[in-house]
């Protein structure tokens, strides 16, 4: 199994949503997030003072799936978020030792 987190730019939320629920992804989690990557943030004017606007809002999409899911799953994920411009996001991609479900005890791809 593995967890797939990627940091989207949050405009891109729906079709990513719509994008992953379409190939089989049964459940993810999304959090707003602050954060800079490469282009360390920006200046913004806010009446007529400028302001570094270092922590750049973002959407942490995660999800958990099968081995079997893994490269559908960052395709459709960089289909669906990438705009062509600096600070499309990233993908992080981590192996999973076991899951849980709480309700029935059920384990493992099962719990997915």
């Amino acid at each position: 199994m593995k967890k797939i987190e990627a940091i989207i730019k949050p405009h891109r939320l729906e079709d990513v949503k719509e994008g992953l629920t379409g190939i089989g992804v049964q459940g993810m989690t999304v959090t707003e997030v602050k954060g800079f990557g490469r282009q360390k943030g920006h200046t913004e004017t806010y009446r007529g003072a400028e302001y570094d606007a270092t922590f750049l809002t973002k959407i942490k999409v995660e999800t958990v799936i099968p081995d079997e899911m893994l490269e559908k799953v960052i395709d459709t994920i960089i289909e669906k978020a990438k705009d062509g411009k600096p600070g499309d996001g990233k993908i992080f991609v981590s192996s999973l030792e076991d899951v849980i479900r709480i309700r029935t005890r059920e384990k493992g791809v099962a719990a997915i």
